[in-house]
């Protein structure tokens, strides 16, 4: 059957997914009267609520003969490591760009890695039915984009099309039939080409691992394309590592393809399929799986390296115990150990105590997404702010910079640029205003990012938008300020009183309710001014036997500020900790005891 491997690749929210879920359709993947969920592709829990892609996952469709693999890729710069290796395993990608946004800082970047591969993409400007949609200046920005990263002729010289996902059609003209995906299969039958290494079928074989997953039953399954030669089930290979060094030599048990989103079992794999294999004990990312008498490996794509770094350590807080089932370090430990094997973009350290981790990674969304499908698992954790990895460089210390994308109403773009460049230390690159809206692109620090994207939120009334990528390393810019508020801190150990709330009130915002579990130390809520405050959340009103009209009148709270995973993390300070539980997500102190506070903020000093 005559093959090609594309991926998709896009900005977060441009419509990959859905368009891949119509492709399922329309080549006869489903059934008639199967039973469908949106976005089938987006099949981990947190994807689905967040409405993202966060693994790169591969299905397969029939369409006239021709067997298409497809890869769905992730849009978030912190998944990018999924994004660089997924290219590596096919011969096309399909570029999708929303008419109405034009390309946007992810595009750039997941672009730049197919157009370095020597990929020729197919453009797709989607969503060309909503009412702000201008595809001919979007089409223009696409190719000033790929002008601007230097492809050659033959890129620049990429076919379009016009689509829309969510309705099922893709037409070469804006106004074609409109009827289905037909141009788009056909397109991709004629652009991308069949991939090179069938040629190579009586060369031995070798296939790059370029995804890992786990299955109850086989164990670790390793995902990636068979480059050279045929491999059936029950052969004996090898596994490499990039530097060439053998790490094991395993028996295949099964080979997997995929069929429409299910796995099949296939008896032989040849040079261009893309198969999962398993047997292997060791084996991971970006080693080569090859037979006995290969000794060179195949080149593996280099890893963007990790930009932030978590402290990840067990909950030791009075109520640690009482909602996870997991809270030792040793099973901590397991765990993250275990997320590293799969996820290559994350680096895992232990430090000198055993208690806690270092976690590196790409961003905030990734720490996030990691510490919430742990919490999900029944893991309790003590989380600190995030740091942003420094490193030397001819004696100079050099940090990380992003290049940061804001589309906001231009009434706004005066408080965007002020908090941008002032205290977050940001330079101003471009800023182009257009119907209402203004497109700023700046060049700021990854440190000044941290916890930004709230009060962006909130300085553009939620009507902005904000996209981040990794930009270069530069000198380090001083110091830049942190949160500007206190903190309300509880001294006492019980469940908080309504009516002492009531009266804290006016101290500044609370982050809990009345009968919320209250420890000493535990943070309850942000002062109004810029010093840390101990309070009593447990203090009762004093009783007495004189009743007069209006003094029992029922307290009344405001609704309490209840801080997201992420707004928690970014929030804090490098003395304060967020306790994470299955149920739960707290403000602590690192030192519950305010004497041990002051003796350490004195030491620190």
């Amino acid at each position: 059957m005559d093959l090609r491997n594309i991926a998709i690749i896009a900005h977060v929210d441009h419509g990959k997914t859905t368009l891949v879920d119509e492709l399922l359709k329309q080549s006869g993947t489903f059934r008639e009267n199967q039973a469908t969920t949106e976005r089938a592709m987006d099949s981990n829990d947190l994807e689905r609520e967040r409405g993202i892609t966060i693994l790169a996952k591969a299905t397969s469709v029939e369409w006239k003969g021709h067997r298409i693999n497809i890869v769905d890729t992730p849009g978030h710069a912190d998944f990018g490591g999924e994004v660089e290796r997924i290219l590596s395993m096919v011969d096309g990608v399909v570029l999708l760009v929303d008419a109405a946004e034009g390309p946007m800082p992810q595009t750039k970047f997941v672009t730049s890695k197919a157009l370095a591969l020597g990929l020729r993409p197919i453009v797709v400007l989607n969503k060309v039915d909503k009412p702000d949609a201008e595809p001919d200046r979007a089409l223009d920005e696409c190719f000033d984009l790929f002008a601007s990263l230097d492809a050659d002729e033959d890129q620049l010289d990429f076919p379009h099309l016009y689509a829309s996902g969510r309705s099922g059609w893709c037409d070469a003209e804006l106004d074609g039939p409109r009827k289905n995906l037909d141009a788009l299969f056909n397109l991709i039958l004629n652009h991308v080409p069949a991939p090179k290494q069938i040629k190579k079928q009586g060369e031995p074989f070798t296939m790059l691992a370029t995804t890992l997953g786990s299955d109850p039953f086989l164990g670790r399954l390793l995902t990636g394309r068979v480059e050279s030669g045929k491999i059936k089930a029950g052969a004996t290979i090898q596994a490499l590592t990039r530097n060439g060094q053998k790490i094991e030599q395993f028996q295949v048990k099964k080979i997997q393809a995929f069929r429409g989103l299910a796995m099949a079992e296939i008896e032989e794999a040849v040079a261009g399929d893309i198969v999962s294999l398993s047997g292997m004990t060791k084996a991971t990312v970006s080693d080569t799986l090859c037979a006995l008498e290969v000794d060179e490996p195949l080149e593996a794509q280099p890893i963007d390296p990790p930009t932030i770094t978590v402290t990840f350590g067990i909950n030791d807080s009075p109520l640690a115990g009482r909602e996870g089932k997991k809270v030792q370090s040793r099973v901590i430990r397991d765990r993250l150990m275990k997320e590293a094997e799969s996820n290559v973009a994350i680096k895992i350290k232990d430090t000198p105590g055993g208690e806690a981790f270092e976690v590196s990674g790409r961003g905030e969304l990734q720490m996030g997404v990691l510490i919430e499908n742990m919490r999900r698992e029944g893991f309790e954790l003590s989380i600190s702010r995030p740091q942003v990895i420094m490193r030397e460089e001819n004696g100079q210390r050099m940090e990380p910079i992003e290049e940061v994308t804001v589309d906001v109403d231009d009434e706004y773009s005066g408080a965007v640029i002020e908090k941008l460049t002032g205290p977050r230390k940001g330079d101003l690159t471009e800023m182009k205003q257009q119907n209402g809206k203004t497109r700023i692109i700046a060049h700021v620090p990854s440190r000044g990012l941290i916890g930004y994207h709230g009060e962006f939120l909130t300085d553009t009334r939620g009507t902005g938008v904000l996209n981040r990528v990794f930009h270069s390393w530069a000198p380090y810019k001083g110091a830049i300020p942190g949160r500007r508020q206190g903190v309300l801190i509880s001294m006492e150990d019980g469940e908080a009183v309504a009516y002492a709330l009531w009266n804290l009130e006016e101290r500044g915002k609370l982050f809990l309710g009345a009968q919320a579990k209250v420890y000493q130390g535990m943070i309850i809520g942000e002062h109004s001014r810029d010093n840390d405050l101990e309070v009593n959340p447990l203090k009762g009103k004093k009783l007495t036997n004189v009743r007069a009209s209006g003094t029992d009148d029922a307290v009344r709270l405001t609704t309490p500020k209840t801080l997201s995973l992420e707004e928690a993390i970014a929030y804090i300070n490098d003395d304060e900790l967020v306790e994470v539980t299955p149920e739960s997500i707290r403000l602590r102190k690192r030192y519950l005891d305010p004497h041990e506070r002051k003796r350490n903020a004195k030491a620190a000093q």
